[in-house]
């Protein structure tokens, strides 16, 4: 009897009759691993096959950028602007003013130039201003970035295919991988983090949990 038995056991083994993970789906390869510095890029997010989690991890990722000092600073969720890594408010004092650009006789530009100055560190680039207050990002989660993003009565009036462009190819956008001095630049380039936010677009561009961070 036992001998009949034996050869039985021996086939259940081998198909994992017993084992609780046998046949079980195996979840998204884990991203691989990269440097503060650095970004992914949208084919490390290829193991994701669900077109919608792949989107929501594709903002994440983008937004190792966005939730960066170097832009939250333009982005206030008041009339004064931050700035440093600790996002302090402005020093000497400045302000909003109506279009965004400062006020009467204190201007962004009358300090901040179209490029860095060198010798007094002042930081510049083309088109130097605040975010319009709709677009205020200070405190906010991914999620609620995400969202404002999409929503054209806050993001400006512009589609995702614009949304696309202004973050590949803006000149004060670009501003943060280039800040000057010993400033600490957002992660990756420019190109790279353009095609991270066309991917997320491409794939429709859904938004994350709320609390999920990058």
């Amino acid at each position: 009897m036992l001998q009949r038995l034996l050869p039985l056991a021996a086939a259940l083994v081998v198909v994992g009759c017993g084992n609780p993970n046998a046949g079980a789906s195996k979840g998204p390869a884990a991203l691989r691993k990269v440097a503060p510095n650095e970004l992914r890029a949208p084919a490390d997010f290829a193991g994701i096959t669900d077109t919608r989690e792949r989107s929501r991890a594709l903002f994440l990722e983008a937004s190792r950028v966005l939730m960066h000092p170097r832009c939250v600073n333009c982005h206030p969720n008041g009339d004064v602007p931050h700035q440093g890594m600790n996002m302090q408010l402005h020093d000497p004092p400045a302000v909003r003013g109506p279009d965004n650009h400062g006020v009467v006789g204190m201007e962004c530009t009358s300090c901040h130039q179209d490029r860095n100055q060198e010798l007094t560190r002042v930081p510049g680039a083309p088109q130097w201003h605040l975010a319009p207050l709709e677009m205020a990002w200070v405190g906010k989660s991914a999620r609620e970035i995400c969202e404002q993003m999409k929503d054209p009565k806050r993001n400006g009036g512009k589609t995702l295919a614009e949304i696309v462009e202004h973050n590949t190819h803006d000149a004060l956008v670009g501003w943060g991988w280039h800040p000057g001095a010993d400033r600490e630049p957002v992660p990756g380039t420019q190109p790279q983090f353009g095609a991270i936010v066309a991917a997320w677009a491409e794939t429709g561009a859904e938004c994350p949990a709320e609390g999920a961070r990058p």
